[in-house]
């Protein structure tokens, strides 16, 4: 069996490459409470008073959007967002494997720059970093500052 095949297999038995695990143990009505209602609500308060909490309180100080429209992916060209997953999930696992990074795979059915940006910027709030990767249009169109990570800022040119 050669490395492609034997990748489709692991494919097939993986199911995929990543998976979410939660971080708070909830075994019993009281954890619970804090992890969900009702404690949630007090860092919910704390990052409406200061947003820059939301780093604190929140796992969005570790966690990247990997995002493609899938129109470059590797040597394959345009083959579309759900078959660009793949590439995005394994991207996804190097973050984690090699920086210790969770890393989400986002795959955007449109290839209209300023849809992207406007999606990108809609869900930027729920991430410390985007990754936008394997598109095809030129990333001079895509005018993400360099302060995005402290200020989940994208603008389009």
């Amino acid at each position: 069996m050669n490395i492609r095949e034997e990748s489709l297999q692991k494919h097939y038995e993986w199911k995929g490459k990543i998976e979410v695990i939660s971080r708070a143990p909830i075994t019993d009505s009281k954890e619970l409470s804090l992890a969900y209602t009702p404690g949630v609500a007090e860092p919910c308060l704390e990052i409406q008073k200061d947003y820059d909490k939301s780093f604190q309180l929140t796992r969005r100080n570790n966690l990247v959007a990997v995002i493609t429209d899938g129109t470059a992916v590797l040597g394959l060209g345009d083959i579309g967002p759900e078959a660009g997953m793949p590439v995005m999930e394994g991207k996804c696992a190097l973050f984690k494997e090699f920086g210790d990074v969770d890393a989400f795979p986002l795959c955007i059915r449109s290839k209209d720059v300023d849809e992207i940006v406007r999606t990108v910027y809609l869900i930027s709030g729920s991430f410390g970093g985007i990754n936008l990767e394997d598109i095809a249009e030129n990333s001079k169109k895509f005018a993400i500052y360099p302060y995005f990570m402290m200020t989940s800022t994208v603008q389009p040119l």
